[in-house]
C-alpha cells in the first residue's frame, strides 16, 4: 500500500510550496479521504451520522506515502486497499491544487475591487454573463448591464470590478458591473492625469446607465479648471470616455461648489434658472424656471433633474415661473376691396 515516493512527495510540496496549502492539512484530508474509501468498499453497514475517525485511525508516511488502517493500534488495512489509497491521495492532492488556486486568484481581484478590468464575453448563462477578465472570469448578472447595450459573443468591454460574491456551493463569484456608477469615476482617473494626482477631485456621480450621467469635480490647485481638465482639448477625455461607454450615453462634467444653490443650478444645466432656493432641513431645492427652460431642467422622463438630484443629493421640484400677462397685439386687418365692378351685358 505504498504511493511512488517521488510522486507522492513531489506532489505534496507542490501543494506546500506553491499553492500556499500547509503539508499538514493536505495529510489531514488525505486521511479523512482514506477513511471515507474505506467506509464506502469495506463498511457501507457504519451509519452515515458516525464519524469514521471516532473508530478507525489512518497512518500515512509523509515521506512515502504508505497508508494504513488502524483500530485500537492494530492494523486492519484490507488486502487490496493500497490501490484504493492511492488514487484517493492523489485525488485530494489534485483537489486542494485546485482550491489552492482558485484561492489565490479570488485574493487577487479581492484587492482589485473597485477598479476597471478589459474583459471579453465567452458565454451566456440565461440572462447572466460570463466574461474572460485575465486570471479568472467576471460574473455580470442582468441588474449590472447596461440597458439597451448590445451584448454579443467575443466583445471585448471595460467593466468595473464590484464585488466578489459567495454563490449558494461556497464558491466565489467576481461580480462586474456596466451600469455601476463608479465605472464612469474610474474611466476619468484612467482618461485625466488631473485626476490621477489628485490635482483634479471627484465629488459625486450620479448615473443612468445608457443614457445620461452627470460627474462633479473640483479643483484642489488654484488656476486648475477642473471641467475643462475632464473634457480635454477638443473634448477628446470626454469622448474617450462615452466611447468606452457604448458612445450613447451623454456625460455632463459639472464644477462641484459649496455654494449648494450655485451647485444645483450647475447641476441642472444645460437648462438655465430664475432662482434656486435650498430647505436644508428638508433636502429639498425648489427651482423657478421660464417656460422654455422647464423640458430642459426635468429632462426626457425626468433624468436630468433626477439625476441633479442625486448628484447634489437633494429633492429637487421645478417650478415653472408665470410669465407676465401682455397684450396681444392684433394682427392689421385685411382690406377688403368692397368696389363692386359693374357687370357689363353681353354685347355691350
Amino acid at each position: 500500500m505504498t504511493v511512488a515516493k517521488s510522486e507522492f512527495y513531489l506532489a505534496l510540496q507542490q501543494v506546500a510550496t506553491e499553492r500556499g496549502i500547509s503539508p499538514e492539512e493536505v495529510i489531514i484530508s488525505i486521511k479523512l479521504a482514506v477513511l471515507a474509501a474505506y467506509r464506502k468498499d469495506y463498511h457501507p453497514d457504519i451509519p452515515e451520522d458516525q464519524q469514521m475517525e471516532d473508530l478507525y485511525e489512518v497512518h500515512l508516511d509523509e515521506n512515502t506515502g504508505e497508508t494504513k488502517i488502524l483500530k485500537d493500534g492494530e492494523d486492519i488495512t484490507p488486502a487490496g486497499f493500497g490501490r484504493i489509497a492511492a488514487q484517493t491521495a492523489r485525488q485530494v492532492i489534485m483537489q486542494k491544487i485546485r482550491e489552492a488556486e482558485k484561492k489565490t486568484i479570488v485574493g487577487h481581484y479581492q484587492t482589485q475591487i473597485g477598479t476597471v478590468v478589459k474583459g471579453r464575453i465567452i458565454r451566456f448563462e440565461g440572462k447572466t454573463i460570463i466574461a474572460d477578465i485575465g486570471r479568472a472570469e467576471g460574473v455580470m448578472p442582468p441588474e449590472e448591464q447596461m440597458r439597451n447595450e448590445p451584448y454579443d459573443l467575443n466583445t471585448s468591454l471595460t467593466f468595473y470590478i464590484k464585488e466578489i460574491r459567495e454563490d449558494d456551493f461556497r464558491g466565489s463569484r467576481i461580480i462586474i458591473s456596466r451600469a455601476h456608477p463608479k465605472l464612469v469615476e474610474e474611466l476619468f482617473k484612467k482618461e485625466v492625469p488631473e485626476i490621477a494626482n489628485g490635482t483634479v477631485q471627484i465629488k459625486n456621480v450620479a448615473r443612468e446607465p445608457g443614457e445620461r450621467s452627470k460627474i462633479a469635480v473640483f479643483s484642489t490647485q488654484s488656476g486648475v479648471d477642473p471641467v475643462g481638465a475632464c473634457v480635454g482639448q477638443r473634448g477628446m477625455r470626454v469622448k474617450s470616455v462615452t466611447d468606452e461607454l457604448g458612445g450613447e450615453e451623454k456625460v455632463d462634467i459639472i464644477q462641484y461648489n459649496d455654494d449648494i444653490a450655485f451647485f444645483v443650478r450647475e447641476a441642472l444645466s444645460p437648462a438655465q434658472t430664475i432662482s434656486v432656493e435650498i430647505d436644508k432641513e428638508r433636502k429639498i431645492a425648489t427651482v423657478t424656471v421660464d417656460a422654455t427652460q422647464a423640458p430642459l431642467a426635468i429632462g426626457r422622463n425626468g433624468v436630468n433633474v433626477n439625476l441633479a438630484g442625486r448628484l447634489t443629493e437633494l429633492e429637487i421640484n421645478v417650478v415653472q415661473a408665470k410669465s407676465e400677462e401682455i397684450p396681444e397685439e392684433k394682427e392689421p386687418e385685411e382690406k377688403v376691396d368692397t368696389k363692386v365692378e359693374p357687370e357689363v351685358e353681353d354685347g355691350k
